[in-house]
């Protein structure tokens, strides 16, 4: 094995052979010079490290502190930054629920004033039903002085209002004509048209417009002209009409009997108003079995 190496200053000339012997020494020579490096290399390096070792426990502690006041910065820096956030969060929650609050307070009282109006409305909507109701039946009053001059003395008679049931079949007219066959006490006509009304409210089945009805009219009649009027007598009579249709028939007994004191007080126990409450009292109690109250009437 041969290995061919221009020999310096040779270029023009043509290839040299190396012996085995030479090329060996060569080789020699360059291990030497490799080993003469790393020797350097190590002395270097032990230099560097005794000088390092003669000054480093101070150096490091040097720069051990002014890393640590550099990170002490950084830190104290960024936990006072993190705290203004945290006071900047806490005053807005404050301010959110003082916000809340007063939203909450708003809303209760929007709230109250809704239901404040909406009970104003309904009252104004039946005050106005009423006053409509109350027009329609003025209308049918007859002038004062007419009525004294014209109309000749009438009893009211509770057949007309509270019919029993044989006058029931009979009709209206027959009820009527027994009215008007009585004297005293006259029924005012605004009395009369609500009665019709209330009959065919209750002839239709439709007991929650009709009762209401006639419990609004005996307040404005109580408010106006007292509890003792034989007009509160007559309205108590359609009234109790209304229930005995419902077969409630202890209610309508007494409607029946504070009409009946009424009467009696305003009209005389021995007027004909009177005697016909005292019968349709007895009829009721018949309805209800209580014979033995019924047989004095």
């Amino acid at each position: 094995m041969s290995v061919q190496v221009a020999a310096p200053g040779s270029a023009g000339l043509g290839p040299e052979r190396l012996s085995p012997e030479e090329l060996v020494r060569q080789t020699r020579q360059v291990v030497q010079g490799l080993e003469a490096l790393r020797a350097e290399h190590h002395g270097l390096v032990g230099h560097l490290a005794e000088a390092l070792a003669g000054q480093g426990p101070v150096a490091g502690l040097e720069m051990l502190e002014e890393k640590q006041q550099v990170v002490l910065l950084a830190l104290s820096a960024h936990v006072g930054a993190l705290e203004a956030e945290k006071q900047r969060l806490r005053s807005q929650a404050r301010r959110l629920a003082q916000e809340n609050v007063w939203l909450r307070e708003e809303l209760e009282e929007t709230q109250r004033r809704l239901r404040a109006s909406e009970e104003a409305v309904a009252q104004l909507e039946e005050e106005k039903r009423h006053l409509e109701f109350l027009g329609q039946l003025r209308q049918y009053d007859p002038p004062a002085e007419s009525q004294q001059s014209e109309s000749p003395p009438r009893r009211d008679s509770l057949a007309s209002l509270f019919p029993s049931e044989e006058e029931e079949r009979k009709g209206p007219e027959a009820a009527g004509a027994a009215a008007a066959q009585q004297g005293g006490y006259e029924i005012p006509a605004r009395l009369r048209t609500l009665h019709n009304l209330v009959i065919q409210y209750a002839g239709q089945g439709r007991y929650e417009v009709a009762v209401p009805l006639c419990r609004q009219a005996l307040e404005d009649l109580e408010r106006s002209s007292g509890h003792c009027h034989p007009d509160v007598a007559t309205m108590l009579n359609i009234l109790a009409l209304v229930y005995r249709d419902q077969n409630k028939y202890k209610e309508a007994t007494d409607l029946l009997h504070d009409a009946l004191q009424i009467r009696e007080q305003t009209l005389g126990p021995e007027h004909p108003a009177v005697a016909a409450t005292l019968n349709n009292l007895a009829v009721l109690y018949g309805k209800r079995g209580r014979y033995r109250e019924a047989e004095p009437l």
